[in-house]
């Protein structure tokens, strides 16, 4: 018991250091679900590349919020590195 309340208050703490964006702040221009997706997808080359340079990142900022995370989440659980984990039979 006293552990799991440990948890909930170390997560409730880390939740407020999350980063938050103005609505008004996004463009209408900035990536969408489909520029998360993809940017999902070559994640794996994309960090390698960030680890050698500065001029490249592996997630767009700023972005459109919701739908992008959900397609960044898609892109790398689905079509990335997650998908590639899988274990065939």
């Amino acid at each position: 018991m006293k552990r799991a309340l440990i948890v909930i208050a170390m997560a409730v703490a880390l939740a407020g250091c999350l980063a938050m964006e103005s609505p008004t702040a996004v463009q209408p221009s900035a990536p969408g679900f489909w520029f998360g997706v993809w940017h999902g997808f070559i994640f794996p080359v994309t960090f390698i590349f960030s680890v050698f340079t500065d001029d490249v990142a592996v997630y767009a900022v700023p972005n459109n919020g919701t739908w992008y995370d959900f397609g960044y989440f898609i892109g790398i659980c689905f079509l990335g590195v997650g998908a590639r984990s899988a274990k065939r039979r």
